[in-house]
């Protein structure tokens, strides 16, 4: 029983130590230059459906929850922050080569047509997240929108992804 309690003593001690390590938040209030709205139009309906369904994730301003405020979670939102944005960030979009914005594009538009974006994780606390059929289609068309555009503006062959060659190829 002494080695339990000493056991449960070391765990709350390290549960409290850990209150004071914070991760850096992904938290600017300055638009980029590379913000997808600074290059393509962002509707104001398609802006709040980004903003209530996925810029906490997929831009460098996240408003965080209460419970971020709690370690271990803190750490756990933040690596699932960083790695939505690693997959797609609204805010730095223009800065990647046209042919990766018109894949993140239809990206964006299988993810939600799948139902794999909002991710369920988020939809559970995040209520309102839950997107419409409404706005979902209003996603469709703003993202198939933005890629006529830009296959509008440049050659086809800019809009395709380069392969990379493997080893054994070489």
């Amino acid at each position: 029983m002494k080695i339990l309690k000493k056991i449960l003593v070391a765990l709350l001690v390290v549960l409290i130590v850990i209150q004071f390590i914070h991760p850096k938040k992904n938290q600017s209030t300055e638009i980029l230059a590379t913000d997808i709205s600074k290059t393509y139009a962002v509707p104001k309906d398609v802006e709040t459906i980004l903003a209530k369904a996925c810029n906490d994730c997929h831009s460098n301003n996240t408003i965080y929850p209460w419970y971020n405020n709690i370690q271990p979670v803190a750490w756990w939102l933040q690596d699932h922050v960083n790695e939505g944005k690693e997959h797609l960030n609204f805010s730095d979009f223009t800065s990647m080569k046209v042919a990766r914005q018109y894949k993140r594009l239809d990206d964006c538009i299988k993810e939600v047509k799948e139902g794999g974006m909002p991710l369920d994780s988020y939809t559970w606390i995040h209520k309102n997240a839950i997107l419409t059929d409404v706005e979902k289609q209003t996603l469709y068309n703003w993202c198939n929108a933005v890629r006529d555009s830009i296959k509008a503006k440049y050659p086809a062959d800019s809009l395709v992804i380069p392969k990379k060659k493997s080893e054994d190829s070489e």
